[in-house]
């Protein structure tokens, strides 16, 4: 029991809550009044109701739970309750918002209500996952498809995502709202690797080169200590290759393309994206 109450669990539902409340607030006041759809639950709710008295809280639940149940084994007891939880929390969330409290749409505007949608949207989804919790539908299939094929996770809840967007297009006449709804799902997406991996304004770069000790004493004198000197064997038997391997940031590179010229006009350099750092501060 006390496990429910310590102070990482403690955290991990006050970012559920707020998650909750903030991907309530993007479906209330920017999709719904703009009859507009997202991804996931949230977006095949929305479609249903478009077409069905229930409320989209209601769909939420109704589309959810039969998923939570075929799924619990592959999502783990604790996930499994945080996630039953959030879908709570987004359902009821969404019909107070709606049906109880009346919330006014924020702005009557397709264009606006993508961007703004997608942010909130993916602003709570991130807020959730960094509960360590899902909002279920796509995440649950995904983890049973890709535990039972050799389709990735990521694969899976993009194929849902379009399923959902045409279905759309036979619901919502207004084709260009669904054209925008294409573009809040990016958004949304976008967001969310923002918020869980930062943005980094580093780049990985690798630097082939037959003077490694003569680049490696001025990159630790220019750009940093921190390095790696790779060792391996050509492709001809008995050629040594050694590489180096730094993290770099963007306003350095210039520099290091210069040194790389000055001091080994043969060598080269492999630059590539960082998308996450961890340790060392990072």
């Amino acid at each position: 029991m006390n496990a429910f109450f310590s102070k990482n669990e403690i955290k991990n539902y006050t970012f559920m809550i707020i998650g909750s409340i903030i991907l309530s607030l993007a479906v209330v006041g920017f999709f719904l009044p703009n009859k507009m759809i997202t991804g996931g639950t949230a977006g095949l709710a929305l479609l249903i109701h478009y077409v069905t008295p229930l409320t989209i809280g209601t769909l939420i639940a109704l589309v959810n739970f039969p998923l939570l149940v075929i799924g619990s084994k592959y999502l783990g007891k604790i996930f499994a309750i945080r996630t039953i939880i959030t879908i709570l929390m987004i359902s009821s969330f969404i019909d107070f918002f709606a049906q109880i409290i009346e919330l006014k749409p924020f702005i009557i505007d397709t264009s606006l209500s993508a961007i703004f949608g997608g942010i909130f949207t993916g602003v709570g989804l991130a807020l959730v996952i960094k509960g360590n919790s899902s909002a279920g539908g796509s995440t649950i299939l995904a983890k049973i498809i890709s535990s039972k094929t050799e389709i990735k996770p990521g694969q899976v809840i993009l194929i849902i995502d379009s399923l959902i967007v045409l279905s759309s297009l036979f619901i919502i006449e207004d084709t260009a709202k669904v054209l925008w709804s294409v573009i809040s799902i990016y958004i949304t997406t976008k967001v969310i690797d923002f918020i869980l991996t930062g943005s980094l304004n580093k780049k990985v770069v690798y630097i082939v080169t037959h003077k490694t000790e003569e680049l490696k004493t001025l990159i630790r004198e220019e750009l940093g200590p921190e390095g790696t000197i790779i060792r391996g064997d050509g492709l001809f038997d008995g050629q040594d290759k050694k590489m180096i391997l730094i993290v770099v940031e963007v306003t350095k590179l210039q520099r290091l393309r210069q040194m790389i010229r000055e001091v080994d006009p043969d060598g080269f350099m492999i630059i590539t994206e960082a998308t996450e750092m961890l340790g060392r501060g990072n």
